[in-house]
């Protein structure tokens, strides 16, 4: 039996880029940051972060380029995926492995906390109707499937 299955939970490291396929697919893709936190032998704290490109299809990827910049905090779910190009300015093979994300999950917004509110009480909107829905806004500009390198 094999698994191919990724799960991480970070920041996003820039703003994510969405894109159309010529079959009018949108593909978005982003990178996220991981940190990991340990001790030495001699009882130092010790910090790394990792790095993960990471790319969505179809109508999660436009949710993702609409709702999420960067420093967002975002669970993906997915599968490692490598894929290789010839490049056209210097002619050698290129790589990239990255998680091609079945499922994606927002985190907390920037200023909250993961618990939840510090207040005994909710607090309640006065005079607020039912959430309105946001739109999302393509761009205006043609995408050239040129500038895809998959």
């Amino acid at each position: 039996m094999y698994l191919n299955k990724a799960i991480v939970i970070g920041n996003l490291t820039r703003d994510p880029e969405l894109r159309s396929l010529p079959s009018g697919i949108k593909v978005c893709s982003f990178s996220l940051a991981t940190n990991r936190v340990w001790k030495d032998k001699n009882n130092a704290r010790q910090e790394s972060t990792d790095y993960h490109n990471v790319v969505v299809f179809g109508r999660q990827a436009e949710t993702v380029a609409q709702y999420m910049k960067k420093g967002s905090s975002i669970l993906v779910e997915g599968r490692m995926q490598t894929r290789s190009w010839d490049d056209k300015t210097s002619g050698e093979k290129k790589y990239r492995t990255e998680i091609v994300a079945d499922r994606t999950q927002f985190g907390p917004k920037s200023g909250s906390s993961v618990g939840g509110s510090n207040d005994s009480e909710p607090k309640k909107a006065a005079g607020k109707g039912p959430e309105e829905i946001d739109t999302i806004e393509y761009p205006e500009e043609d995408i050239n499937p040129e500038d895809i390198p998959f």
